[in-house]
């Protein structure tokens, strides 16, 4: 592959730059499709391989396990490579890893695909999100980040509908077959048209591991990461049991299930792009706002749920309300460690992956404790609010650092004014 190289420290032209979002928000599509349609078609897997749905639900965990492990190993092993050519080989990956999926046997060989398939997830996004912010011009940055994310909550919206409806009439391998072909095309655009961004070095990599690793020693990182694992993990503790809540509450046919993806998706579409623009006027606004309003709407929704219509005026609430975190908290992971910020990007799909298998397997326990199907909702209030808590923790010191740094800018002042 011939090197791309942008012009440093300036940004693509706004045509140029809507090509590069667009190639690399197909692959978020490919990822986002593979990572919600197994949830929608938990009960045909379960039948098919003739295991219990809370042991169906573990192929959920096991993703985002694989997304956790994968994306700080597999950043610091590419730290060198350059980043368009990484992008190229993560999506490849992506295809191959749900070709295995489709082709598995048997539950455990699905189980180890579906770890495999999570292994490229976070460093896509991360570097996705890095290629992205590097590209575009100040005060847009959170907003092209935000476009490269509605690749995954539009395949909400359409690619994880079309594949369960197309999984329940077809067999579920089918999935993932059209996830290998979706990652297939974005491969081709992402190296037809993502340009080496700018202050990754001259031979177009991010710099060395030393470096990376220095993200893990600031506290707002950390900080970032917790929100993430902890409090999105509150939508995760609804959205991955959709597939028995919708008929087994709200009362409608196991049909409706895509239409309740289908809505989620449009709420997820919608609190996408809402987030990116917030995020560019204030970032720990957005985050106290997603919190918040992700913890009221799980709330409400474990109340009224039984109602099928205000069950799905919920469901879209809670996604518009949790999608606040994704755009806020990748920028403010990249604002955070502006010195090693591909391993701090990744590691931001560590976490709400964290958040994924947490929710995902918080709610397994609460339905095998017999506990009912809307027990899963009132963990994830739960799990929401202690992330609001997080979150408040951080500005606390946030804001302490900055009147240490004030107060130090103060001292210097004072000390070079000749007497």
């Amino acid at each position: 592959m011939t090197s791309r190289l942008a012009t440093p420290h300036t940004p693509l032209p706004a045509g140029r730059l809507r090509l590069v979002i667009l190639a690399m928000s197909l692959g978020a599509f490919a990822i986002g499709t593979t990572e919600f349609a197994s949830m929608g078609l938990l009960p045909q897997i379960a039948q098919d391989l003739e295991v219990s749905i809370p042991q169906a639900g573990m192929l959920i965990t096991l993703y985002a396990l694989g997304v956790v492990i994968g994306a700080p190993l597999v950043t610091i092993a590419a730290v060198r490579m350059p980043r368009a050519r990484l992008l190229v080989l993560l999506i490849a990956l992506i295809g191959l890893g749900n070709l295995l999926s489709a082709m598995a046997p048997d539950f455990s060989v699905l189980a180890t695909a579906r770890f495999v398939a999570g292994l490229p997830h976070g460093a896509y996004f991360g570097v996705a999100s890095l290629v992205a912010a590097n590209l575009s011009p100040a005060g847009r940055r959170a907003r092209s980040v935000s476009l490269v994310m509605l690749g995954l909550t539009v395949a909400t919206m359409i690619g994880v509908p079309a594949s369960t409806a197309l999984g329940q009439a077809m067999g579920w391998r089918t999935a993932y077959v059209i996830v290998v072909l979706i990652a297939a095309v974005s491969t081709m655009a992402i190296w037809r048209l993502v340009p080496e961004p700018p202050n990754t070095g001259s031979s177009g990599s991010t710099g060395s591991i030393r470096g990376e690793l220095r993200a893990l020693a600031r506290v707002q990182v950390w900080f970032a990461l917790g929100i993430g694992a902890i409090g999105f993990g509150g939508m995760f503790a609804v959205y991955s049991y959709i597939g028995e809540i919708v008929p087994g509450v709200m009362g409608l046919g196991e049909r409706a299930v895509p239409l309740a993806l289908l809505v989620f998706g449009v709420g997820m579409t919608v609190g996408n792009i809402v987030a990116g623009r917030l995020a560019d006027r204030s970032l720990y606004g957005t985050i106290f706002l997603g919190m918040a309003g992700m913890a009221l709407s799980l709330a409400v929704f474990a109340l009224v749920a039984q109602n099928a219509v205000a069950g799905m005026i919920l469901l879209f609430a809670i996604a518009v309300t949790s999608q606040q975190m994704g755009p806020s908290l990748q920028l403010f992971l990249l604002d955070a460690s502006p010195d090693a910020p591909s391993l701090a990007a990744a590691l931001h799909h560590s976490a709400l992956n964290i958040g994924n298998s947490l929710g995902a397997a918080l709610g397994a326990g609460v339905l095998a404790a017999g506990w009912g199907l809307l027990a899963p909702a009132w963990t994830g209030v739960v799990l929401a609010v202690l992330g609001l808590g997080i979150a408040g923790w951080s500005f606390a010191v946030h804001r302490r650092q900055q009147a240490r740094a004030a107060t130090s800018a103060r001292a210097t002042d004072a000390v070079s004014v000749p007497c």
